[in-house]
């Protein structure tokens, strides 16, 4: 299975979380699943520590890629075809970095390891 983690998802995973679900957990361990982080996620956690709403225990550059490296986890770049998918998109979700997560399971065939439930409304599979 090919997972695209939300950032939520990403920032509990390495932090160890208890907000992890204990399926979101087995999951992400699975050495059977590609587990994917969005650039639209690194795009969220950087905007949020810049304006002082994400704290992070380094520059968000490293904490990013270098915990991304250290849990196996693969980049996943945002693509013209997923940013067009956005114009086909029902507004259930205001959050753009959402939208943009949903717009990249659409067109990759992806499932969002989220407990987002406004995600959940869209037609595309999510697992937590």
């Amino acid at each position: 299975m090919r997972l695209l983690l939300d950032t939520c998802t990403f920032l509990w995973l390495v932090a160890g979380s208890k907000e992890l679900s204990s399926d979101a957990k087995a999951l992400f361990s699975d050495p059977a699943n590609e587990v994917l982080l969005s650039s639209a996620s690194v795009w969220e956690i950087v905007v949020k520590n810049r304006l002082g709403k994400l704290p992070l225990p380094d520059t968000a550059e490293r904490f990013i890629i270098g915990n991304r490296k250290a849990h196996g986890i693969d980049p996943l770049p945002i693509d013209e075809e997923s940013a067009l998918q956005l114009s086909k998109l029902p507004d259930f979700h205001s959050d753009p970095f959402d939208r943009m997560l949903v717009c990249q399971a659409v067109v990759h065939a992806l499932t969002i390891l989220t407990p987002d439930e406004m995600v959940r409304r869209y037609p595309i599979r999510t697992m937590w």
